[in-house]
């Protein structure tokens, strides 16, 4: 990983920003008053910026109502905010009503097994706003040990689930989407683009394992530092990484993206 400095001085036309959310935009748990600026920036000086998370529809709502940012991807890929010019932002998912609803009752079983056989284990306190995912607090509000949480991961794949590890949660569900095929979708319903032919000018930020698919295809991947706390556990690594933590690092990076911009 390469420090901040070595970032590109002849910089791509930068198209704009993927950006994951706990631990990368916020700290202990908010926004602060930098990082919320340098989203504004971001989006001021003329770039799409779009944070992805795996954090549930429900939680994902007001921040699509209130943060300067073009759509908010939730529960690592599957369904997305659209902020609307006045009001109540759109919701949009990849499955259908059907298939989701056939989902929702195999997940609660399996959040059930996993909650009676690891010790320790409970349900993230976001559960209620979920519609297409479980996820099991390991880091947010309680703690489980490495062990416990591959056991969680064991046996979310048992019942053919994907799973993954953010800094705070242990996230399953059913399907292939992930945070990768989320940007792509959400890029094409936007705005009729394909991602794939533009990953040269778009920046991807985050702080965890369930971040890799990002690291491994966008050129410019960027690791905030406390991505520190995972290195050893990561195939695929970010380019780059910040010298700051948490929002303090996106801050850093907004910067440098600001000041290598064509346009400035």
């Amino acid at each position: 990983m390469l420090d901040l400095t070595h970032w590109p001085t002849n910089a791509p036309h930068w198209m704009g920003v993927f950006t994951d959310i706990d631990d990368t935009l916020t700290t202990d748990g908010a926004i602060t008053h930098d990082a919320l600026q340098a989203l504004h920036d971001l989006k001021q000086a003329g770039l799409t910026v779009i944070p992805i998370t795996g954090r549930p529809m429900g939680w994902s709502r007001d921040l699509a109502l209130n943060w300067p940012v073009d759509a908010v991807v939730a529960e690592n890929g599957a369904a997305a905010w659209i902020p609307q010019p006045h009001g109540t932002p759109e919701a949009i998912y990849q499955q259908s009503e059907t298939e989701r609803a056939a989902n929702f009752a195999r997940l609660q079983a399996v959040a059930a097994r996993i909650v009676r056989e690891v010790p320790g284990a409970v349900l993230a306190r976001d559960s209620v706003g979920r519609e297409t995912d479980i996820a099991i607090d390991h880091s947010e509000f309680t703690h489980l040990c490495p062990q416990a949480i591959d056991q969680v991961v064991r046996i979310m794949r048992s019942e053919s689930m994907v799973a993954t590890v953010s800094s705070i949660h242990i996230n399953g569900w059913f399907g292939g989407h992930h945070k990768l095929s989320g940007a792509r979708w959400i890029l094409q319903a936007l705005m009729g683009r394909s991602l794939d032919q533009e990953l040269q000018q778009w920046v991807y930020v985050g702080d965890s394992t369930n971040d890799q698919v990002m690291f491994e295809h966008f050129p410019f991947s960027v690791g905030v530092a406390n991505i520190a706390r995972f290195e050893s556990q990561l195939q695929f690594k970010p380019r780059f990484v910040t010298h700051a933590p948490r929002g303090a690092g996106f801050t850093e990076l907004a910067q440098r993206i600001l000041q290598s911009s064509p346009t400035n």
